[in-house]
């Protein structure tokens, strides 16, 4: 299951997260977060029930963008036990973002 993550929520569903969380940010106008909508939803699937994986748009939340520093998206953090795991910047491939949450995983 995606998640779709909001300032209202995101304490609950990503900082105290028993699990692992993917976070994307993105914007709607923005063609490289859509290049990575899809690789967001196969990883969304295959981690389901180990990990939370999900967006949250930055033009609707900005200020959670502005808390962790996001200057350019599409940016995915990994975080774990509220804290950032993994950052990555532009579009990512798949196995790249697989791998980093394996690793948070252990």
């Amino acid at each position: 299951m995606e998640y779709v993550f909001t300032a209202a929520g995101f304490e609950k569903e990503v900082l105290r997260s028993a699990v692992p969380v993917v976070v994307d940010f993105y914007a709607d106008w923005c063609g490289p977060c859509k290049m990575m909508a899809p690789v967001v939803k196969e990883l969304a699937s295959e981690f389901e029930g180990r990990a939370k994986v999900g967006k949250l748009n930055v033009d609707h939340h900005p200020e959670i963008a502005q808390q962790y520093g996001i200057m350019s998206i599409p940016t995915l953090l990994i975080l774990k036990d509220g804290q950032v795991f993994y950052k990555a910047i532009g579009v990512q491939s798949k196995q790249t973002i697989a791998d980093a949450l394996k690793k948070a995983l252990l």
